[in-house]
Order: C-alpha cells, then structure tokens, then sequence
C-alpha cells in the first residue's frame, strides 16, 4: 500500500521555510528587493529557486496576454519581434520585494517537496499546466526548470513520438508506468528533504496523512433471552424447562437459574466480576443497562491527543529532553503546525514574530508572562489550554525549571 502524503502538510511547511528565510535575508532590510540572478541562489536547493523563475514567468505571460487588443496585429512579425525584445530587457529587470516573492517561494517549496514524494504532481503541474493536449516538444520546454529527477522525465519525453499531439490523460497515466518502472531512477526521498531539514526541521514522517485513531471495538451486548450465554470451550448449559403458566410449582424446577454461568478460563479475576452482572442479567431476561455493558466491555478507546502518536511524542519530549537553547528549535515541525493553526489564527509570521520575542526574554516567569498577559488577550485564547500549556513547558524547557 502506497503511503500517504499531505498536501497540507507541504503548503504549511513551504510557508513556514518562506517566512523563515524571508526574516533572515529581509529582515534587517525590510526595502530590500531581489534580481534574477539572487532568486537563483537565493536557496541551496536548486529546483525551488528554479520554481520561483518558472512562476515569474507564468506571471510574465498572464501579462503579455492583457497587452493584446482587437485593435492591432499582434501576429505581425515586426510586432513579435518587438514583444520578445521587450521580454528579454525585463528578464535582466527582475525586482522583487518581500510580499511579492515569499508567496512565490512558498508556493516553490510546496512544490518541490510534492514532486519528490509524488513526481507525476511535478509532470501534471510544470509540464503539461493547464494543456488538454501536448506535444514533446512542448513538453520539453518545462524541462529548464526540472532539477529533481530530470532524467526520470527526459526518458520519459524520449518515448513519445515525435510531433504527435496526445491527449492529457493519457499521457499523465503513460507517465505513470514510466515513473513506477524506473523507480531506481528516482532520487531517494530522505536525500532529498536533507537539505530542507537543515533549513527547517523536517522528515518523511512529518509529511504523511494523519490516521484516523481506531476506535475500540464496541462491548458485545448480552443476550436479552431466557437462555444463559455460553462460552466455548464447555458443555452447553440445559435449555430452561418452560412449564405451563397453571402449574406455578413446576417453575424453581427450571436448571438454567441455578446453573452457574461459566467464563473463559482466561479471562482475568477482574473481567470475570465485569461480566457477572451481564450473565445473571441475561439469565433472568433483562435488559443489560448501557454503564453495565461499558464496565464489561473492553477498556475505554484513548482519547483523540493520546492516539495520535505524533502528538504523544511530542509531549514527551517536551516532558523528558533536557534543557534547550531556543524555543525555535525546541518546537518540532508538528507542534508547529499546531502553534500556528490553533494559537496563531494561521499566521506563520506572527507566530514566529512570537516565538523569536519570547527566546529574547530573561527568564521563565517574564516569558509565561508575556505569554498569559499579552498573547492569551491579543489572540483570545479561549478553550485553548492544551495547547498553551504546550508551549508553557516548552518555556520551561528552555529555561530549565
């Protein structure tokens, strides 16, 4: 069975490294503006700096499109001529302030990070677009912005006859076979999130699809009947003897009251006395009250934070590591996810504004201070505890209480 990845997961960590790497290069320069050549280094991984180009120039042609008028032959050729001019000078003039490029680069992480975990994501989206049909030719020209796995995708192009339009279906599902019969080819996908990691904590594991707790089996009601349950292995008890409703007398005759009920020989001292009042409630014919059955049944299925072991986790470490130097690195990537989500109203920036404020504090009482005066109020913490006492023993982690 195939795993499961969130795409979720990806975009709310693609704008957590944005935000990230946008405080670190903006954030003494909130004016700054980026050129070409810095997008292209701007990362040390090669395929999101080349994602963010591929998106300038998406945009770049969304806007050349507006330029067209009824009113003019765009078709001349002096014209087209003139246009690629004119798109080459404002290639070389790439200016980009912090609130145009870091959606771009979130958007450049997500990506990424989808097209190792699933490269046909990468050949639907940056090869064929929004294209109902496609050519190779056409095709090729996405592959100037492929750094992840481009061979898997040149070998693949490589299959397709030339100049011959193929449906969008089709070739995505042609794609598909390729992609799972050169598997070998592919990069392996802890190589490829080593470099995020370094950047900003990040696993395999923290992208996978949250599963569901299983819930416990519910209790198996009793039998409602006059005759007792029995158990295997053992003898089936004698069927109660039903005597006519004038002879009265014939009634304490019946076995199956004064036969004890047997229980599985495995079953434990405890269970055994949860089930008695069941047994003789079935014996007698009536009905089993719900709490009985609850108190008989399995024990009660975990609750929602005790099941999901990503969570469980994370509370134990926050419980048992020792001392830590920032609350930043202190924070795993799911607590992160949680912090923003439930604590922050989404906010990724405002959140890290918090979490870089509270490292900068002096002591534990002035940073749960801070964070029960100033940040409960500012965001209306309500019904919020597990979540505040989280980052409350965080605090004390970092400074050692």
């Amino acid at each position: 069975m195939k795993t499961k990845y969130s795409h979720a997961k990806r975009e709310q960590y693609g704008r957590l490294l944005a935000a990230l790497l946008c405080d670190q290069h903006f954030g003494a320069r909130p004016t700054a503006t980026l050129d070409g050549p810095a997008v292209l280094r701007f990362t040390p991984i090669r395929q999101v700096n080349l994602f963010v180009v591929q998106q300038l120039l998406g945009k770049w042609t969304s806007e050349m499109a507006k330029l067209r008028s009824p009113y003019f032959d765009f078709e001349d050729a002096d014209v087209r001529q003139a246009l690629t001019q004119f798109m080459n000078i404002l290639s070389r003039r790439i200016k980009l302030s912090r609130p145009v490029f870091e959606p771009l680069l979130a958007q450049a992480i997500t990506d990424t990070l989808g097209g190792a975990l699933v490269p046909a994501e990468t050949f639907a989206q940056k090869l064929l677009g929004e294209a109902t049909t496609c050519t190779p030719e056409q095709l090729r020209e996405g592959l100037r912005y492929l750094d992840l796995n481009k061979p898997v995708f040149e070998s693949f192009l490589a299959t397709l006859p030339a100049g011959q339009e193929q449906e969008r279906d089709y070739l995505l599902s042609r794609f598909r076979l390729h992609e799972e019969a050169n598997t070998a080819d592919l990069q392996p996908i802890a190589a490829v999130l080593e470099p995020f990691n370094v950047l900003l904590p990040l696993t395999e594991k923290d992208l996978y699809e949250e599963e569901l707790p299983t819930p416990a089996p519910a209790p198996v009601a009793a039998p409602t009947s006059a005759s007792p349950p029995t158990f295997a292995p053992g003898p089936t008890p004698p069927a109660p003897v039903v005597t006519p409703a004038p002879a009265p007398a014939a009634a304490p005759a019946a076995p199956a009251p004064a036969t004890p009920v047997p229980t599985p020989p495995a079953a434990p001292e405890a269970a055994t006395e949860a089930r008695r009042p069941l047994a003789e409630a079935a014996a007698s014919g009536t009905a089993v009250p719900l709490y009985e059955k609850l108190k008989a049944g399995q024990p009660a299925a975990p609750s929602l934070s005790e099941t999901l072991r990503q969570d469980r986790t994370s509370t134990t470490l926050a419980d048992k590591v020792p001392k830590v130097e920032s609350l930043r690195e202190a924070i795993s990537i799911n607590q992160r996810f949680s912090f923003i989500n439930e604590l922050f109203n989404g906010e990724n920036m405002e959140y890290h504004a918090a979490i870089q404020h509270l490292d900068t504090l002096p002591d534990a009482s002035s940073a749960k201070r801070y964070v029960t005066e100033n940040l409960m109020s500012k965001y209306s913490w309500v019904r919020k505890e597990e979540h505040i006492n989280k980052l409350l023993k965080l605090i004390d982690r970092k400074f050692g209480n």
